[in-house]
């Protein structure tokens, strides 16, 4: 990837903002000081000159010799009042590939220059018509896969996020001018406020910043898959069920004992859910050490694994699966899902009875969900990803709680975390005031770099960088 260069400059841009390729229509999307002028020399229709802001007119576009290039829609937004606070014309044209390019190299002819990747949403920053929060938000809805994680960039493209950061800061705020009134007027030996007050509002602080940032995990899964590590015996049917899943031959099936020797993945989106799918190596004592290495990734996959599937082969005996049991159950998490999938029922008629065995051995108490049938049956995998969903439905997060899905945000609000620990720390310790607030204004600092109120080229252009060109 070439390194991100602009800065925001008096340049009139234009890109393609619609996918790559042909279709029946694409997006030409042109912004900057001279939009309505460089346009006008290509536009044959009502003059944009003359046009009110959002409205849309059916026009012919122009070279420069007067032969129309293509019938097209030309929408206005004048700034300040458009996505990127400048004057913008969006020109919707036939998506054929050459007709775009033809359009696009008419208007660099005329003074405007290719945008380089995320430079609308950019100056949409740099202008104030969003923070740098609601611009990620902008990146993840374009990214979103799944109707949870569609969700979530909605809410931080709108502002949610936002919102609840600023309110963090105006609290921040209001501590750190306590604390420096009590400077101004040490020498009179005036309070105004005490302590206890002090401690009290950065707790509560402490404690937003807290959820936020313990909140991540959660996102991650939703934005990158809930992760369902499938384990069991070798040959339990592990495999066919992946590839039931998936609905494609992605893991190799074979009645040969040990041929899963590394983990296998993939995600699809089941009832609006990721789901990042891993097939593992078989559970059993083996020499081999490749299939041992196998073995020993399966293990971890199950460590960190949301939800595990344990197959068990119906066929098999029940000593082999308390064998099985007695690998997984000591790497279980607390918070792990467990969906034991009862396999091969379409030859084993007695496959219900070995629930009744298993749950004895398991405990009764155990929160599990049971699935009795095939890997193989159209109606079982239904009933399977029915009560994947379901499990996935029930760690939702509430509608209208505020979720971390970037890595960057989560580092700022540890950073700010461990800013404002140390605040409490130094109140409780009645360290002086100015120290204090030392401690306060770095937490402001971490926050102002969440929207992006205190950041560096360098952040904004890695942001932006990795943003699709005409976004």
């Amino acid at each position: 990837m070439e390194p991100y260069t602009t800065l925001i400059s008096d340049d009139t841009i234009c890109a393609i903002s619609t996918p790559h390729g042909t279709g029946g229509i694409a997006v030409i999307r042109i912004s900057g000081p001279d939009t309505i002028d460089i346009v006008s020399h290509v536009w044959h229709g009502k003059p944009l000159a003359t046009a009110t802001s959002h409205t849309a007119h059916l026009g012919n576009i122009i070279d420069g010799s007067g032969e129309v290039v293509d019938q097209a829609v030309a929408t206005v937004f004048r700034g300040p009042h458009s996505f990127t606070g400048e004057d913008v014309v969006e020109l919707s044209v036939h998506g054929s590939p050459y007709i775009q390019q033809r359009v696009l190299s008419i208007l660099t002819q005329h003074g405007a220059r290719i945008a380089e990747a995320g430079e609308f949403t950019r100056r949409a920053f740099s202008n104030g018509r969003i923070d740098l929060i609601q611009a990620e938000g902008i990146a993840d809805v374009i990214a979103s896969r799944t109707a949870a994680s569609h969700r979530l960039a909605m809410s931080q493209m709108r502002g949610g996020f936002s919102s609840r950061i600023k309110l963090l800061h105006d609290r921040l705020l209001e501590m750190a001018s306590l604390l420096e009134l009590e400077l101004d007027f040490s020498e009179e030996d005036v309070e105004f406020a005490s302590r206890e007050t002090l401690i009290s509002l950065a707790e509560e602080i402490l404690a937003c910043v807290t959820k936020l940032a313990d909140s991540f995990d959660k996102g991650r899964v939703i934005k990158e898959g809930i992760p369902v590590t499938i384990t069991g015996e070798t040959n339990a049917g592990k495999s066919t069920l992946l590839n039931s899943l998936l609905g494609e031959d992605k893991a190799i099936v074979s009645d040969i004992h040990g041929t899963t020797r590394d983990s296998i993945e993939d995600t699809v989106n089941i009832g609006g859910h990721l789901f990042r799918f891993i097939d593992t190596a078989g559970l059993r004592d083996t020499e081999d050490p490749i299939e041992s290495i196998g073995i020993s990734r399966a293990m971890d996959n199950i460590a960190k694994a949301s939800i595990v599937i344990w197959m068990v082969d119906s066929t098999s005996t029940l000593s082999s699966a308390i064998a099985s049991w007695s690998r997984i159950a000591p790497r279980l998490q607390d918070q792990t899902d467990l969906v034991i999938f009862i396999n091969k029922s379409d030859i084993n008629a007695e496959a219900s009875g070995l629930q009744k065995e298993l749950t004895d051995i398991i405990a009764p108490s155990s929160d599990v969900h049971w699935v009795i049938g095939s890997a193989r049956s159209e109606s079982d995998i239904t009933t399977l990803q029915d009560t994947l969903s379901e499990i996935a439905a029930a760690t939702a997060s509430p509608e209208g709680e505020i979720t971390v899905t970037n890595l960057r945000h989560y580092q700022s609000l540890t950073a700010a975390s461990r800013a404002i620990r140390q605040a409490i720390r130094a109140l409780r310790d009645n360290i002086p005031g100015d120290l204090v607030a030392q401690d306060i204004r770095e937490t402001l600092y971490h926050l102002s770099t969440l929207t992006g109120t205190i950041t560096t080229p360098d952040l904004l252009s890695n942001i932006f960088a990795n943003f699709c060109i005409g976004k």
